[in-house]
């Protein structure tokens, strides 16, 4: 029989290798609203929501001054941000639009909504909200039935007020 991981295990923080640690803790905490927890000297921080000890961890130990990865190489996607609902994705797309930061890419995906950007050193952002599971698209059986449809960005940002 296949082992199952136990259904409340999440992914509890992401640690990236950032080229310039000051650039990065400017996005995630300046732009994004991450909290600044701990610094390591000059070559690591910490950052988080709401107050836990780190959902985020930049370093600089082995890529100061490095560049992102070529296309066709393995790596990180993107690390994905879940917001608790619309209105604060709503809020947080408008701070990454007002920094002037473009996106690229949007997408209305049926169990939920996101955004995708890239941050300083070239790493895939995604910022999304869930809908409801008893909304989610699921075909005549009961599977899940996830679509990649246009998300209206500007309905969404009429929210963030």
């Amino acid at each position: 029989m296949a082992f199952t991981t136990h259904p409340e295990t999440r992914i509890g923080h992401v640690h990236l290798r950032v080229a310039d640690l000051e650039r990065a803790i400017g996005f995630y905490s300046g732009v994004l609203g991450f909290e600044l927890q701990q610094r390591y000297g000059t070559e690591a921080a910490f950052l988080s929501a709401g107050g836990y000890h780190h959902h985020i961890g930049l370093n600089t130990w082995d890529s100061k001054g490095g560049t992102p990865p070529p296309p066709g190489h393995t790596g990180l996607y993107h690390t994905a941000f879940l917001y608790p609902d619309r209105k604060a994705l709503a809020q947080v797309l408008k701070r990454v639009l007002e920094a002037g930061i473009q996106l690229e890419g949007a997408a209305d995906h049926g169990v939920s909504e996101a955004v995708y950007l890239s941050d300083p050193d070239g790493n895939g952002v995604e910022l999304y909200r869930d809908r409801a599971p008893e909304d989610w698209p699921r075909d005549a059986t009961g599977n899940l039935r996830m679509v990649n449809t246009r998300l209206d960005l500007e309905a969404l940002l009429a929210e963030a007020d």
